[in-house]
């Protein structure tokens, strides 16, 4: 391994998330928190806005393509690009798959695990894969802001006392899905 690449490794493995992908050519608003550095081969095609929370282990691509030896695609290889733009207020969950020439809009909400593989309109919430619009995000506030349990208060406490304090919240404040449809 070359001494500028070991260098490279070690320099970025203490960076925060924000901090890497601007040493990498990011476009990063400000307010950003980005916890993920998997960023594809040509991070300068990802424009990231204001205020934007990016959770662990999402991976960005801004390429794609084929390689074929076949006598259908002679020149070996075809590969496409595509930027990727995030909006302002925008939260991405865990484990997201950003594909190649996504507009993600603002005030949008991705829920864990989605493959986000089009465009997102603002004020969306959206998850799965194949991805689903699953609400409004204006919405989703709403009913939270209702069922508020003193968040505050909860991520001030540690160890056994936050333990203590979220198993005596009443049923009621706990997030319930609806059961799956069975046709």
């Amino acid at each position: 391994m070359k001494l500028n690449s070991l260098y490279f490794r070690i320099r970025t493995l203490f960076m925060s998330g924000n901090s890497y992908a601007k040493y990498i050519g990011v476009k990063v608003g400000k307010g950003c928190l980005i916890s993920t550095k998997k960023f594809s081969s040509e991070p300068y095609l990802i424009e990231i806005g204001d205020y934007v929370r990016i959770a662990n282990d999402v991976k960005f691509f801004t390429h794609g393509g084929v390689w074929s030896q076949s006598y259908k695609f002679p020149i070996g290889a075809l590969e496409h690009f595509g930027k990727i733009k995030i909006g302002n207020y925008t939260y991405i969950g865990d484990s997201c798959l950003i594909m190649p020439g996504v507009t993600i809009g603002n005030d949008v909400i991705v829920g864990a695990g989605t493959v986000v593989s089009k465009s997102i309109p603002d004020g969306l919430m959206v998850a799965g894969n194949p991805m689903k619009v699953i609400g409004r995000t204006e919405d989703f506030v709403k009913r939270t802001i209702k069922n508020n349990v003193m968040c505050k208060e909860v991520y001030r406490l540690k160890g056994d006392k936050r333990r203590e304090y979220i198993e005596n919240i009443p049923d009621e404040y706990f997030d319930r899905k609806k059961y799956i449809e069975f046709v």
